[in-house]
C-alpha cells in the first residue's frame, strides 16, 4: 500500500543520513560510463590495426554507442521514473559490465559495432537514473549544487583515469583490456548500491508508451545517420529519405507527447527558457568538442608518437581543469550569474579550440596542455551549472525525464560531432597524395597508413606515412576551427537564453513535493520513531 509523503514531514526529516555515501554510489556509475568513453579514443589505433575497419566503420565504432544511447536516453529516463531509479540503475550497471566483456572480444569491426550498440543501450539507464537520484537525496540547494558539482568533477576525473589505466593496460595487455577494466567498478557499484542508494519513482507515472519509445529511437538514429552520411559522401538519397523519415519521427514523437496524458517526456518543460537555455548549451558544446576528444589520441599516438601511456598522461590538463571548475561552479554562479559562468566557460573553450587550428606534426606539448587546460575549465563551469539549471527547473517526480534531456544533449551532441567534424577529418585525410601501389587501406584511417607504411619499401613508406600525418592535422585542425566558431556561438545564445537566471538558495524552493500538496517522490510511509521515510 502506499501514499505520498505527509505534509507533516520537513526538510530535515526527509534528509537520509547517508546521501553522501548513496552519491558516492552514483559517482562510480558516472566512472563507469566517462572510462569507457576515454579509452575507446585510446584503443582506437589498435582496434583499426587487429579488426582492419575501413574509415565509415571506425567512425560507427566510435558513435554508435552515442547514436543509441541519444535515441533511448529518454525512454530509459522516464522508464526509471516508472519501475524505480535505483532498480533501473543496477540493473544497467550489471549490463554495463558485462557488455564491456563482448566489446573486449569482439573479433570483427561488425561484432565490434554490435557490441558497442548493446553498449548503448546499458549506458542510457546510467546517467539519467544518476542526476535524477541526486535530485531525491539533496533537497536543500547548496548541497544539491555540491552534489551536482562532485557528480561533474567525478566525469572530468573519469577522462583522466581513462586514458592513464587503459595506456597502462595498452603498453602491458591487448586492447580488449581496457574494457575489462569497467568490470570492478560495476561490482562495487552494485554491492554498494544496494545498500545505500533509497528507491525513487513518481508516483502516478501513468503507462510507458512502446510507440513514444520506438518513435524516439527511430528519429534519433536516422538524423545522426542522415548528418554522418551526407557529411562524409554528400547529399545523395540515402542520407536525405534517412534524414526524412528522422524528422517525421521526431515530429510524430513530440506531437504524441502533447496528446498523452502522461508523456515519457513533458515537452513543456521547454517554455522555460533556463531550461532550453541549458539544454542548448550542452548540446551546442559537446557537438563541437567531439571532434577535438576523439581524434586527440590518435593524433598523440600516431601523428607524434607518443606511447599510450604517455599519450593518457597528456591528456590530464583537461580533466584537471574541469574537476577543479566542476567543484567551484556552483559557488561561481552564485556570486556572479548563471549565464556569466556558461557563457565564459563556453567562450573559453571556444578560443582554446581556435588555438588549435594552428597544430602540426610538432606541436609542442606547452601549447597543447594549455589549450586542454582552458577546455577542462570552461567544460567543468558550463557543465555544473547548466545540469543544476535543469534539476532545479522541475518537480522531483520528473527529475528522470528532465535529466534524461539533459544527457539526450550530450550524447547527441557526441554523436553529431563524432559524425560531422569526425567526417570533416577523415574527408580531409582521404585526399592525401600517396606512392604508386599504397594500399587502399591506407585512405581509409591514419592506423591503416601506418600499417600499410610497414608493408612498403622503407623510403615509399616514409613518404606516405609522412603525407598521411599532414593531411590528418589538416583535417583536425579544420574540425578544430568548426569547433570553435559552434563554441563561440553557444557562448553567444546562452548569454541571451540564460538571462536572470539562477540558481535556488538554500532555504527556497527546497520543501519536499509531498509538502506543497504534490507528490513528487515514491510513496513512502514516515518510520516510526525518527520520522525518515521508507519506500514502501
Amino acid at each position: 500500500m502506499t501514499s505520498t509523503l505527509r505534509p507533516a514531514i520537513t526538510t530535515e526529516a526527509v534528509r537520509r543520513p547517508d546521501r553522501w555515501l548513496a552519491l558516492s554510489v552514483l559517482v562510480l556509475a558516472v566512472l563507469l560510463v566517462a572510462v569507457d568513453a576515454t579509452v575507446l579514443g585510446l584503443a582506437t589505433p589498435y582496434i583499426s590495426e587487429d579488426l582492419g575497419p575501413t574509415g565509415t566503420q571506425l567512425l560507427w565504432i566510435g558513435d554508435v554507442y552515442s547514436f543509441v544511447i541519444a535515441g533511448l536516453l529518454v525512454s530509459m529516463g522516464s522508464l526509471g521514473d516508472r519501475v524505480g531509479r535505483k532498480r533501473i540503475l543496477l540493473g544497467g550497471a550489471t549490463a554495463f559490465g558485462l557488455l564491456s566483456v563482448l566489446n573486449a572480444y569482439a573479433t570483427s569491426p561488425e561484432m565490434m559495432i554490435a557490441a558497442r550498440a548493446l553498449l548503448g543501450v546499458a549506458g542510457a539507464t546510467l546517467m539519467p537514473a544518476t542526476l535524477a537520484l541526486i535530485r531525491n537525496l539533496f533537497h536543500d540547494p547548496r548541497e544539491r549544487s555540491a552534489a551536482v558539482g562532485i557528480w561533474g568533477a567525478t566525469a572530468s576525473a573519469g577522462t583522466a583515469v581513462g586514458p592513464v589505466a587503459g595506456g597502462f593496460l595498452l603498453e602491458h595487455f591487448w586492447w580488449g583490456s581496457v574494457f575489462l577494466i569497467n568490470l570492478p567498478v560495476m561490482v562495487v557499484l552494485v554491492l554498494v548500491g544496494v545498500k545505500t542508494l533509497p528507491e525513487s519513482k513518481n508516483p502516478n507515472p501513468g503507462p510507458w508508451d512502446l510507440l513514444s519509445v520506438l518513435l524516439s529511437l527511430v528519429g534519433m538514429i536516422a538524423v545522426v545517420y542522415a548528418v554522418k552520411e551526407a557529411v562524409g559522401h554528400g547529399l545523395t538519397w540515402e542520407p536525405l529519405t534517412a534524414g526524412l523519415l528522422g524528422v517525421a519521427a521526431l515530429h510524430g514523437f513530440v506531437r504524441r507527447q502533447l496528446t498523452l496524458p502522461a508523456p515519457l517526456l513533458d515537452m513543456r518543460l521547454f517554455r522555460r527558457r533556463g531550461f532550453g537555455g541549458a539544454v542548448l548549451a550542452d548540446l551546442l558544446t559537446v557537438l563541437g568538442m567531439s571532434g577535438l576528444v576523439f581524434f586527440l589520441s590518435q593524433y598523440l599516438q600516431l601523428v607524434q608518437g607518443r606511447r599510450p601511456l604517455e599519450a593518457g598522461l597528456a591528456e590530464l590538463p583537461a580533466a584537471v581543469g574541469a574537476v577543479v571548475a566542476g567543484l567551484l561552479a556552483g559557488r561561481a554562479a552564485r556570486r556572479f550569474s548563471v549565464r556569466a559562468v556558461v557563457s565564459g566557460g563556453l567562450a573559453a573553450i571556444g578560443l582554446a579550440l581556435a588555438a588549435l587550428t594552428t597544430l602540426t606534426q610538432t606541436t609542442g606539448y606547452p601549447v597543447l596542455g594549455a589549450a586542454l587546460l582552458v577546455v577542462g575549465v570552461g567544460a567543468g563551469f558550463s557543465f555544473t551549472v547548466t545540469a543544476d539549471v535543469i534539476l532545479s527547473s522541475v518537480p522531483r517526480g520528473q527529475a528522470g525525464a528532465a535529466s534524461a534531456v539533459s544527457e539526450t544533449a550530450y550524447e547527441l551532441g557526441a554523436a553529431l560531432g563524432i559524425a560531422a567534424l569526425g567526417s570533416i577529418v577523415t574527408g580531409v585525410y582521404r585526399g592525401f597524395p600517396a606512392p604508386a601501389g599504397t594500399p587502399g587501406s591506407a585512405h581509409e584511417s591514419l592506423g591503416g597508413a601506418v600499417e600499410a607504411a610497414g608493408r612498403l619499401p622503407t623510403a615509399a613508406g616514409e613518404e606516405m606515412l609522412s603525407s598521411a600525418r599532414e593531411a590528418f592535422v589538416n583535417g583536425l585542425s579544420v574540425a578544430s576551427g568548426v569547433g570553435a566558431a559552434v563554441l563561440l556561438a553557444a557562448a553567444v545564445a546562452a548569454w541571451f537564453l540564460l538571462r536572470e537566471q539562477r540558481l535556488e538558495n538554500a532555504g527556497q524552493g527546497s520543501l519536499p513535493q509531498g509538502a506543497r500538496g504534490t507528490a513528487g517522490t515514491t510513496p513512502t510511509h514516515p518510520h516510526p520513531g525518527d520520522g525518515r521515510p521508507r519506500s514502501s
